[in-house]
């Protein structure tokens, strides 16, 4: 497998690339690999291999040892929980990821709907026609349609998008030199194009769409200038911009959307009043920078994900300490997401694993989700019966659909 944080033993590749094929949950049960691999036909056994990838894997620190230190003071949290079990590996579909530290490239705006990036484009794949279309290319000339105040009417050229949102019928797509290009799912062409900033740091790390208390469809651009602006998606006018003293890689507004969650390259979260960006309170314990945040649907819990290998849960009424400390496997926690009824957290490593905790249960319960590649993105769809994984891989590069568990078995039909 390609490393892209870490290292670790490889092993060797099957020779014939077609030989691995889409692994259906039929399939899985019988036996198969979820991922095709052929560990029948390789010189190393998959428990052999998963025990080399632990010890061997690096995890990325910005702060030395804060994954050491963590594991010294934390435990895991008990698994062995099944709330979504494996439906599907789609070979055709083919993440990719720009930047090792950015993970949010996977988008459900339905249990079958699909939106992620696939070097330069941006593709939906469909899970019930099993059809996979180009929606946006940034390989070469992306110029807006429309006229709007403040857009880059010129465009840009071999655009590098290293986040994405997907909300509805919006899609918003950020690039390494700052750039923003927003897209309307009904129209033709591109809405919208801008770059926040001229500054050499200008990274887009994060967008969050959302509907603003207006009612109106309202983005938020998280950047390495320190920067945390916010748009409307009707004219694609600048309403606020917050400014920060440190590269800012996540943030993420309440539901009652007076609060906004800002982590970056401090130690420190910060709650922000969403009216004027001033720091209304902040969350002290993790060791390292933070990559991630989400609000619980209640607007009283809030997640955040950092290199020192934690996603920490935090209630509002007392910030004092973390509710939940939850400790991952192998490396930083670069993405989490509440499901919609706020029942799962989703935490995604950097790789091989992704975990699903039980808020009503305190977190105590995971469920431990295992494979081999880099994860490109992790999406729970609106109505939560869907969770997609995008795995980038040399070889195995594919996306993961597992479906949420119902008692009775023909809940799962397709409606």
């Amino acid at each position: 497998m390609d490393d892209v944080e870490g290292g670790g033993g490889g092993y060797e590749v099957v020779d014939d690339y077609d030989m691995v094929t889409d692994t259906s949950s039929a399939q899985a049960r019988r036996g198969k690999d979820i991922q095709g691999i052929p560990w029948e036909r390789l010189k190393i056994t998959r428990e052999s291999y998963r025990r080399t990838r632990l010890e061997q894997y690096r995890n990325y620190e910005n702060i030395p040892l804060s994954g050491d230190a963590v594991d010294k003071k934390c435990k895991q949290k008990q698994k062995g929980a099944n709330y979504y079990e494996f439906f599907h590996n789609t070979r055709l579909v083919k993440p990719t990821i720009l930047h090792f530290q950015l993970r949010n490239l996977v988008w459900a705006t339905s249990k079958h709907d699909v939106y992620l990036m696939s070097n330069y484009s941006i593709m939906h794949w469909s899970s019930l026609s099993y059809n996979l279309s180009e929606i946006l290319n940034f390989s070469g000339h992306v110029a807006p349609t429309e006229k709007h105040a403040g857009s880059l009417l010129e465009g840009f050229t071999q655009t590098q998008i290293s986040t994405l949102a997907v909300k509805d019928d919006f899609i918003v797509a950020g690039g390494f030199q700052g750039e923003l290009a927003c897209k309307r799912l009904d129209k033709q062409g591109v809405s919208f194009c801008t770059r926040t900033t001229y500054e050499e740091n200008a990274i887009t790390n994060a967008v969050e769409i959302y509907d603003s208390l207006s009612g109106a469809m309202h983005f938020m651009a998280s950047n390495n200038d320190g920067g945390v602006r916010e748009y409307d998606m009707e004219r694609f006018q600048l309403t606020n911009h917050f400014r920060f003293p440190w590269p800012v890689n996540h943030s993420s507004l309440s539901p009652d959307r007076k609060l906004i969650t800002v982590v970056g390259d401090h130690l420190d979260g910060l709650i922000v009043d969403s009216s004027n960006g001033k720091t209304v309170a902040s969350v002290e314990g993790h060791l390292d920078y933070s990559f991630a945040s989400a609000w619980h649907p209640d607007g009283r819990l809030f997640a955040t994900g950092n290199q020192d290998k934690t996603c920490r849960v935090w209630d509002l009424r007392n910030l004092s300490n973390p509710v939940s400390v939850l400790k991952v496997n192998m490396g930083a926690v670069r993405s989490v997401r509440f499901s919609s009824n706020g029942q799962f957290l989703v935490v995604a490593e950097p790789a091989d694993f992704i975990h699903i905790y039980d808020t009503k249960l305190n977190c105590e319960k995971r469920q431990e989700i295992d494979f081999f590649g880099e994860i490109s993105g992790v999406s729970l769809s609106p109505d939560d019966e869907t969770l997609y994984i995008g795995v980038w891989d040399r070889t195995y590069a594919s996306l993961l659909q597992y479906n949420k568990r119902h008692k009775y078995g023909y809940l799962d039909s397709f409606v």
